[in-house]
């Protein structure tokens, strides 16, 4: 049994950011919408949805402003390929989310994500520690992640 669950606080868009974040990732799914129910102001809207995202549970709720996120917590998403950077960070930076730095970005929502390549953790466990330290130099340049310009800067080109 899952004991931990990431749960994500919206206005009122929990239903909408779930539908996106199954819609990137395979075998992910909405699992159930709890609506407020007849007889309150919200009656029908969504006010918990809980879907699945590789295999983990996660639950978003409609709570009203006054919560908002922070760069201090955030989801990292390994991708194997470049193609897979591209298109995660198209759509969470897409329709009105944000680029920050290194591989980290906001979503429309202000959920940050580092959409990061499984790459990048190699090239930084080198045993050579230049090629190491000219991968993390590299990275800290970068705002999306490039694994091609990573695996140069590792060689030295």
């Amino acid at each position: 049994m899952q004991r931990i669950v990431p749960f994500l606080w919206f206005d009122d868009q929990a239903e909408e950011a779930a539908e996106l974040y199954v819609s990137l990732f395979p075998d992910a799914h909405i699992d159930h919408v709890q609506r407020w129910p007849d007889g309150t102001p919200d009656a029908g809207r969504a006010l918990v949805v809980e879907f699945t995202l590789f295999g983990q549970p996660w639950r978003a709720m409609n709570g009203g402003p006054g919560h908002p996120y922070t760069d201090a917590a955030s989801f990292q998403v390994d991708c194997d390929t470049q193609e897979e950077v591209d298109r995660l960070w198209s759509a969470f930076t897409g329709d009105g989310g944000r680029e920050i730095a290194c591989g980290w970005c906001a979503d429309r929502w202000g959920i940050v994500w580092q959409v990061t390549p499984v790459r990048l953790s190699e090239l930084l466990a080198d045993p050579d520690p230049g090629r190491a330290s000219r991968t993390m130099i590299a990275m800290q340049g970068m705002i999306k992640l490039d694994i091609a310009a990573l695996e140069a800067a590792a060689d030295g080109r």
